[in-house]
C-alpha cells in the first residue's frame, strides 16, 4: 500500500441544477427535491422526504452531501480525480460468447447513459428499482474500464495497449484468480450507500446478455463532514493512508497520471491504467503490536501522519536522521520509506482506495483490509517498481496478504453525446 495521499482539491464536484427530463417518471426527483446553497441546509422537522410527488409543493432542500454532482461528460472520466467516497462498488464482467465489436458498443452506450443519468441524480433510463428515489447525486461517479482478454474476444487485439500487459508476480501474491482480472471493469463511488447500490444495480441490469458478472467487491471509507476538517483518510490499521499522494497543482501531475494527447494507442489520450488489489490485513497480528512498533513499521506517527524523522503529516521525512544509539529514525524496512518516489525511480501513483469488511472467518479472523486502486499513466512505471521494492523487504508485508489482482485500461473521458470507449470500438 504505497505512501501516497489523495488530493483534496480539483473534485469536479458542482451542485446540481434541477433537470427537464424524469426517465419515466414525469419529473426529475432532482427537479421536486431542490438543491443546496452554499450553506448546505438541512431537512427541517416539517420536511420530510418528496420523492416523486405528481403535484408540485415546495422544494425541500438537500443537504451538501446529496446534493453534491460529478461531472460525467470530461476531458477524463469521473472517479479518478474526485475525493474519497463514503461507499465504492468495484465489479468486473467477462464477455459472453459470440459478444464482439457490435455487442460491446451497444453494451458501453447503455452503460454510458446510466452513468450520465444517474449522477445527475436523475432516475435510470428504464426499470428503475426507485433505491435512489429520495436521495440526489451525492458525489456518485461511475467510471469503466478495459481488460487484458477484452481485445482478443471483442477483435481488437492489434489496439490492445503494451501497457495492458499482465503484471508479474510477487512474492506477496495468494490470489484468487476467480476474484482477479475481467473483460470489463466498472468503479462505482458515492457519499450515499443506497445511491452506490442504484447505480451497481442498474449497471448490472444494463450488462444483459452481453457480459456477465466475473466478480463484486464492497468498499467504505469515512463520510465526508464526520471529521472537523478535511484529513488524510485511515485505514482499518488506524494509519493516515496515503500522505505522499500527488496532487493536480503538482506540475507533473497529468503527465505521472494520464496517457498524453499524443500516446499511444490513440484511443487512450487523456485516459489512465488502474491497478486493483483486494489486500487482507492481518489485524489479529497487527493490533497485537504496540503502537510504537506500529509506528515503526510504517515510518510514520500514528496520531497524525507525521514522518518519525519529526514535525508534521506534510514535513519532508529525513531518511537520515539517526538516534542516540546512531540507528536510523525511520527504519530501513518501513514501508513509508521503501515507497518514496524519490527511491523508485519518481515512480508515483494516485491512490483511491475503499476499506472493506466481508465478516469472519470460521475461527473468528476479520475478513477486512483495502480494496487498492491506484491510477498511473503506465503501471510499469508506476506500480509496478514499487511493489517490486515492497516484495523485497517491506515491514508491512507480514501483516497483509494480496488476495486479487487487476489491471485495467480507462479511457478518456467522453465528450458530450459519445459513450466512454466510442474512440476505441469505432475508430
Amino acid at each position: 500500500m504505497p505512501d501516497q495521499s489523495l488530493p483534496q482539491a480539483r473534485t469536479s464536484i458542482e451542485v446540481s441544477e434541477p433537470s427537464e427530463s424524469a426517465g419515466g417518471h414525469g419529473i426529475s426527483r432532482r427537479a421536486l427535491l431542490g438543491t443546496a446553497g452554499a450553506t448546505g441546509l438541512v431537512l427541517g422537522a416539517a420536511g420530510g422526504a418528496v420523492g416523486y410527488s405528481a403535484a408540485p409543493a415546495p422544494a425541500t432542500p438537500l443537504t451538501s452531501v446529496g446534493s453534491d454532482r460529478a461531472m460525467f461528460h470530461g476531458k477524463h472520466q469521473p472517479g479518478i480525480t474526485e475525493g474519497l467516497q463514503a461507499r465504492g462498488h468495484l465489479v468486473a464482467f467477462d464477455l459472453v460468447a459470440g459478444a464482439g465489436r457490435k455487442e460491446v458498443a451497444a453494451l458501453l452506450r447503455r452503460w454510458s447513459t446510466t452513468a450520465e443519468r444517474l449522477m445527475a441524480g436523475e432516475a435510470a433510463p428504464h426499470d428503475d428499482t426507485d433505491v435512489a428515489r429520495d436521495a440526489g447525486p451525492s458525489s456518485l461517479t461511475i467510471t469503466f474500464g478495459f481488460g487484458h482478454g477484452f481485445f482478443g474476444k471483442a477483435g481488437l487485439e492489434k489496439q490492445r495497449p503494451s501497457a495492458l500487459d499482465p503484471l508479474p508476480d510477487f512474492s506477496s501474491d495468494h490470489l484468487d484468480k476467480a476474484r482477479s482480472d475481467g473483460d470489463l471493469w466498472v468503479q462505482i463511488g458515492a457519499n450515499d450507500a443506497l445511491v452506490a447500490f442504484h447505480a451497481l444495480r442498474a449497471i448490472q441490469k444494463d450488462a444483459g446478455g452481453a457480459a456477465r458478472l466475473r466478480w463484486q467487491m464492497n468498499g467504505f471509507n469515512r463520510t465526508p463532514g464526520a471529521t472537523a476538517h478535511p484529513m488524510t483518510a485511515r485505514n482499518l490499521m488506524g494509519q493516515l493512508d496515503g500522505t505522499r499522494n500527488p496532487k493536480p497543482a503538482d506540475a507533473d501531475f497529468d503527465r505521472r497520471i494520464f496517457v498524453p494527447a499524443s500516446g499511444e494507442p490513440a484511443w487512450m489520450a487523456n485516459g489512465s491504467y488502474a491497478v486493483v488489489r483486494r489486500i487482507r490485513m492481518l489485524l489479529d497480528d497487527w493490533e497485537k503490536l504496540p503502537v510504537p512498533a506500529q509506528e515503526a513499521v510504517i515510518g510514520r506517527r500514528k496520531s497524525n501522519g507525521a514522518p518519525l524523522s519529526g514535525g508534521g503529516e506534510t514535513t519532508p521525512m529525513d531518511l537520515e536522521k539517526t538516534d542516540a544509539k546512531g540507528e536510523y529514525v525511520v527504519p530501513l524496512n518501513a514501508h513509508a520509506r521503501i515507497t518514496r518516489p524519490d527511491k523508485n525511480g519518481g515512480a508515483a501513483m494516485l491512490r483511491r482506495p475503499f476499506s472493506y469488511h466481508d465478516g469472519f472467518d470460521a475461527d473468528g479472523t476479520p475478513d477486512a483490509g483495502l480494496l487498492f486502486v491506484c491510477w498511473q499513466a503506465d503501471p510499469l512505471r508506476g506500480f509496478v517498481p514499487v511493489q517490486r521494492k515492497l516484495d523485497r523487504g517491506d515491514a508491512l508485508s507480514q501483516f497483509i496478504r494480496h488476495e486479487a489482482s487487476g489491471l485495467f485500461a480507462v479511457p478518456g473521458g467522453a465528450a458530450k453525446g459519445e459513450y466512454v470507449g466510442q474512440r476505441l470500438l469505432e475508430g
